[in-house]
């Protein structure tokens, strides 16, 4: 099973795939970008956001994600994945940056995951309040830099794509305690 944690920057999706794999060392965990050795350097240069076109970006983007699905997915997929982000953010990303039309980065993304979406998609949800909170607590990168209004639309986008793709989800606010949060993911994934 194929699962993305989706959400943006500091929603506590890394302290949950932590918390999974701690206790279920079984479990494959793995990102985008960064889960292989091109999405690495990927990555440095998307997190730089040193890209002065916002096409180069989502291709970018697109063919970690195609490398990463070759990599990591495709010989795995008898196996739980846990993905620290994945197509949703690049759609919801793509959407905040303006000029993309929501069928084609669907389609786009079919293409990159030769058809095969997540099974499931857990979206951790935030607010400006703790997104304040958070950030101001660390060094921003470049995309980060963009402002959290940029963020919270990002956000905004990732939900809509999901409802719209009609993928099953969880949506988590991630605004509640760490453990709560933990729990209804274990009842959720059934693991």
């Amino acid at each position: 099973m194929y699962i993305l944690f989706e959400g943006i920057d500091t929603c506590g999706k890394s302290t949950q795939i932590k918390l999974l794999a701690d206790k279920h060392p079984e479990i494959i965990t793995t990102k985008e970008p960064g889960g292989t050795a091109f999405g690495i350097k990927a990555r440095e240069i998307l997190l730089t956001d040193s890209l002065a076109s916002k096409r180069a970006e989502l291709l970018l983007f697109l063919a970690d994600r195609a490398e990463h699905y070759e990599e990591v997915i495709k010989p795995n997929r008898d196996k739980l994945i846990i993905s620290d982000r994945g197509f949703i953010s690049g759609i919801g990303y793509a959407l905040a940056n303006g000029d993309f039309n929501f069928g084609e980065l669907v389609s786009l993304n079919k293409f990159a995951l030769e058809g095969h979406f997540p099974d499931k998609v857990i979206l951790f949800l935030t607010d400006m309040k703790t997104l304040e909170e958070r950030t101001s607590a660390k060094s921003l990168d470049g995309i980060e830099l963009r402002g959290l209004e940029y963020l919270l639309t990002v956000q905004e986008h990732m939900k809509k794509s999901i409802l719209k793709l009609d993928i099953p989800h969880l949506f988590i606010d991630a605004t509640d305690d760490i453990e709560n949060i933990h729990q209804t993911i274990l009842t959720y994934l059934e693991i």
